[in-house]
């Protein structure tokens, strides 16, 4: 019999209510989220104050934990604004509040006691010294820094109280700065990337332009594509889940990414984490499923050594598109469904949902609302109905494979 270990927290990206719909009920232990202040993350749904409660009695249904991001470094004026903020959360029932800024932290201890402290990875932990000292100032889990090795981060495993929790990112969009404390956003477009408002310059194609040539742009290398000399890689962990099985919390980034993506990746590392728990191989159909998101090229990130940089372009690879999302299903594999884009009659499309394995299918004759005969739905959002050959959960995903990529 394979021999079974300990199994970290599944924690995924939950950027408005929709996506964290998604991220519990593909598999999640645990979402972290943000209120509508604080939040590493200006420019996604977040959650208001009733909308923050919504979802910690939806996640708390089905079993899954709420951590709350308050790691932004406030400034005078904003520190004012905290106590009121961390007692809503206090008051909502968040299980776990994410904070980088240390006055923040000890506002979290007076003014949400109940609520577990957990050090962003903003504050950038890589030794078991400063682990230590979050520990003895009341954390209960540490969020390691990014340009940590697998060496590096057991050590820290090593040499801190097993008490205090270890968390580390295993997929996502990673930052050509160190831990994300960047000022490039600032200084180019004023937008400030300590509050959750960057605008990702790093990504930007470069060129260089002499100072009496204005509008003449050479190029900084010879590559015909141009120059992205900032530009990262994604990181993929799914294949190596096995050696990180010691830690506490394995968390996906993204929660400025789509309901789509939370819920195809939250799947993909649930089963693959459930695999390597139970010492069996991953089913190569999982694996393949963070194939299907939007990513740019993947790499290990920095547990084996350094990823590199990724100089070609820094566009995403985007290959399937959600064409519509099952509401409802029969017994007789008739599902109601709601369109998020156009298809017809005759494509190929593949399915997939909370549970259940991917599999493709001939798109059949559909039928609108009405019960009349529906050949290609056009109204985004409109209902209809599509016969499947098995019932299927709801918030299954119908999708097919079209190239979105930036040429």
């Amino acid at each position: 019999m394979p021999e079974k270990r300990k199994k970290p927290e599944l924690l995924a990206p939950a950027g408005d209510p929709e996506r964290l719909r998604m991220a519990v009920l593909y598999g999640a232990d645990a979402v972290y989220l943000a209120g509508d202040a604080f939040g590493m993350r200006a420019f996604v749904g977040n959650f208001s104050p009733e909308a923050l409660r919504e979802a910690v009695a939806f996640a708390h249904a089905h079993g899954v934990r709420v951590h709350c991001t308050v790691n932004t470094m406030p400034r005078n004026g904003e520190a004012e604004r905290l106590p009121a903020h961390l007692e809503l959360l206090e008051d909502a029932g968040v299980d776990a509040v994410i904070v980088a800024d240390l006055g923040a932290f000890a506002l979290a201890g007076r003014h949400a006691p109940h609520v577990e402290r957990h050090v962003s990875t903003q504050a950038g932990v890589t030794n078991y010294e400063a682990a230590r000292a979050w520990h003895d100032l009341g954390a209960k889990r540490v969020i390691l820094a990014r340009e940590l090795s697998l060496e590096e981060i057991r050590t820290i495993r090593d040499r801190t109280p097993a008490s205090l929790e270890l968390e580390v990112f295993v997929h996502g969009a990673m930052c050509v700065s160190y831990s994300g404390r960047c000022l490039l956003s600032n200084y180019m477009t004023g937008r400030d990337s300590s509050r959750g408002a960057c605008a990702q310059p790093c990504r930007y194609k470069y060129a260089l332009m002499e100072e009496k040539r204005p509008g003449e742009y050479f190029p900084i290398d010879e590559d015909e594509n141009g120059s992205y000399i900032m530009n990262s890689r994604d990181m993929c962990m799914i294949d190596h889940l096995g050696d990180l099985l010691d830690l506490d919390s394995l968390k996906i980034e993204g929660r400025a990414k789509s309901a789509y993506y939370a819920a195809i990746v939250t799947g993909a590392y649930r089963h693959c984490l459930d695999a390597a728990a139970a010492g069996l191989p991953a089913d190569p159909v999982w694996r393949d499923e963070v194939e299907h998101v939007s990513h740019r090229p993947y790499s290990t990130g920095f547990f084996y050594g350094p990823p590199g940089q990724y100089y070609e372009d820094s566009r995403y690879l985007r290959e399937w598109q959600v064409a519509a999302v099952v509401t409802d299903c029969g017994a007789d594999g008739l599902a109601l469904c709601s369109l998020r884009n156009k298809f017809r009659a005759g494509d190929t499309v593949e399915l997939v949902g909370p549970g259940l394995r991917p599999f493709a299918v001939t798109a059949p004759e559909m039928r609108d609302a009405d019960g009349l005969p529906l050949l290609e739905p056009r109204t985004p959002q409109s209902v209809f109905y599509m016969p499947l050959p098995c019932r299927v959960p709801p918030w299954t995903l119908v999708r097919r494979a079209v190239d979105l990529s930036a040429k």
